[in-house]
């Protein structure tokens, strides 16, 4: 699929700035006064700006609000719904910890919201058959593991983002690896893709239509091998090897930032190839797989 830069900016920051209300929330920082409006600052700028970032991406930004009576039936709504639920929570939970009280059930219940808003992010795109690579137990673990462990790296829990960031660079080697061959072992190619199998072997002739159109530019993406398994190692490096390395080393405020950053890049990778590498099955019908 095609990797919009407002998708890949909600995916990456909203998962971070969760990830970070969830540590807040159960009580692993445990700021006051002005220390705490830092950090809920920082928590919500991360996660409504990514929020604000996917309305972008929408073909009609002002219609937003109406995805939320959608609840029963799409993924879009309940993460819609469970973001604002848990925004509101965690608002009043800041409050109470700016003016040095702490609401430890009301955190916890935002730590809950935080989570399920990510996995209801992850099932946007885990529910779609259209794309094998996706529709798989990794997408969703792969984004809750990306987004405690990235928010754990941002609340300098050293030991829990270690462990946290090897286990998502494990996870997603695996999902990688599975997830190559997922297109080719789901049973849909040309014949399915045109519905002519029936009738014999499918084969394109020529094109649907000579020009472009919606379907192409944003469901037909095609990354080379080699660029994608450079890509695919920047990220890993970024993303996971370079803050476990710079976060065993003796603390140092300058390696930490340093770490947060090099984090925040890999993702920003691994979200790119996580849309560009999709393999939408509408590409077999204009014969790009």
């Amino acid at each position: 699929m095609h990797p919009a830069p407002s998708v890949i900016i909600f995916t990456t920051f909203s998962g971070l700035g969760f990830g970070l209300l969830f540590w807040l929330g159960i009580g692993a920082l445990q700021p006051t006064g002005f220390g705490a409006f830092i950090w809920f600052a920082i928590a919500y700028a991360m996660a409504v700006g990514g929020l604000l970032a996917s309305t972008f991406h929408l073909g009609h930004p002002e219609r937003a609000i109406k995805a939320f009576s959608q609840w029963r039936t799409s993924w879009l709504s309940r993460e819609g719904s469970a973001a604002v639920v848990t925004l509101v929570i965690m608002g009043i939970y800041a409050l109470g910890a700016l003016f040095g009280t702490h609401m430890g059930f009301l955190g916890f219940l935002g730590a809950l919201g935080a989570l399920a808003t990510v996995f209801t992010t992850s099932m946007i795109y885990a529910q779609l058959k259209t794309v094998p690579r996706w529709k798989h137990w990794t997408t969703p673990a792969l984004f809750l593991t990306l987004s405690i462990g990235g928010g754990a790296l941002f609340a300098g829990q050293v030991w829990i983002a270690i462990v946290l960031l090897a286990a998502a660079a494990a996870l997603q080697y695996y999902a990688w690896m599975s997830g190559d061959t997922r297109l080719a072992e789901s049973g849909t190619d040309l014949k399915t893709a045109t519905g002519l199998g029936n009738i014999g072997e499918v084969r394109a002739f020529e094109p649907p239509h000579t020009g472009t159109n919606y379907l192409l530019r944003e469901f037909v993406h095609v990354v080379g091998r080699k660029h994608a398994e450079k890509l695919r190692m920047i990220a890993m490096g970024l993303a996971f090897v370079l803050p476990v390395l710079l976060l065993i080393l003796p603390f140092n405020h300058f390696f930490a930032l340093l770490a947060v950053l090099s984090h925040i890049a890999g993702v920003l990778t691994l979200r790119w190839l996580f849309f560009a590498q999709a393999e939408h099955v509408v590409g077999l019908y204009y014969g790009k797989r």
